[in-house]
């Protein structure tokens, strides 16, 4: 019986920290006033003011930065209790027709992950950035079951917004936020007109063995499968994938690709880990508006 129990705490523990590697929050104090974001080739320090917590960025020298969108802070509550924080991104010189509802991935929070779809705005979107439970100014725990309910109800929020209403409605989820996209766009559907995939393991399964072999895979739960989803998703779908990804295997947007139902296409694209926007953003923009007939 001890030997069982041994075993018992053993597959627990294992379990466990296999869980945790699926999120790794960056979180921030509720009474954070500044923080700084250091990169290769910049430093930007992000103040925070008000209750919403609306940043505002300044160069090293302190100085303002001006981008040409604008970002409003908004606070939320998920369907978990928790109140979540949220990022409105616009351009200042569009009215956009399309908003991208953003799922990120799963580390950092939304003051490093704003860059990654920044240039999409260029293009003419606007979007909606959230942190999932524990991430950023976001209250509760991470964790699987509380992302899920985070997806459905930022999806409930953003069409709450007035600058929303009278625009398309496109769910973009990176890494970990692909694979919950394809969950949450398959329960949804009715309520979207397009879903963008990039990026994303075809499972938490199939990424724990990717990462620890057979008992990755035997320990880990399988709370909910893109590859599984995506079956049931009907409307028009874009699959984006690094050929250089060294996060995410290739083969595994394939998977989720063939595992998908038309109308849908494959964008096979080079650079790291969801850099698709940085480096193609004409291209998937170009894609974005195809679904949309736009």
């Amino acid at each position: 019986m001890r030997f069982i129990a041994i075993i018992i705490l053993a597959i627990s523990f294992y379990s466990c920290s296999m869980n945790k590697m699926y999120l790794q929050p960056t979180e921030i104090s509720a009474d954070a006033k500044s923080m700084k974001l250091s990169s290769d080739k910049r430093t930007t320090i992000i103040n925070f003011e008000g209750e919403n917590h609306q940043p505002v960025f300044l160069n090293i020298a302190k100085d303002t930065i001006h981008y040409n969108f604008t970002v409003e802070s908004v606070i939320f509550q998920s369907d978990n209790g928790n109140m979540l924080n949220g990022w409105l991104l616009r351009p200042k010189e569009y009215m956009p027709k399309a908003t991208i509802l953003h799922f990120h991935g799963n580390a950092g929070c939304l003051v490093s992950q704003y860059e990654l779809m920044a240039p999409l705005l260029q293009n003419g979107f606007q979007i909606f950035m959230f942190d999932y439970s524990g991430f950023g100014f976001s209250e509760g725990k991470a964790k699987r079951k509380n992302v899920l309910k985070d997806g459905l109800s930022a999806l409930d929020y953003v069409k709450t917004i007035e600058q929303v209403k009278g625009t398309k409605l496109v769910i973009y989820g990176q890494s970990l936020g692909g694979n919950l996209s394809a969950v949450v766009a398959a329960k949804r559907q009715s309520e979207i007109d397009a879903l963008v995939i990039e990026g994303a393991f075809s499972g938490h399964k199939d990424i724990a063995e990717h990462f620890a072999g057979f008992f990755g895979k035997l320990f880990v739960s399988e709370k909910y499968s893109s590859t599984d989803y995506i079956k049931k998703y009907k409307k028009p779908l874009l699959v984006i994938h690094s050929t250089e990804d060294k996060t995410i295997p290739f083969v595994m947007g394939q998977k989720i690709y063939r595992n998908a139902n038309q109308p849908k296409e494959f964008f096979q694209i080079e650079h790291g880990h969801i850099r698709g926007p940085i480096y193609y953003s004409d291209q998937i923009a170009n894609k974005i508006n195809a679904m949309l007939e736009l």
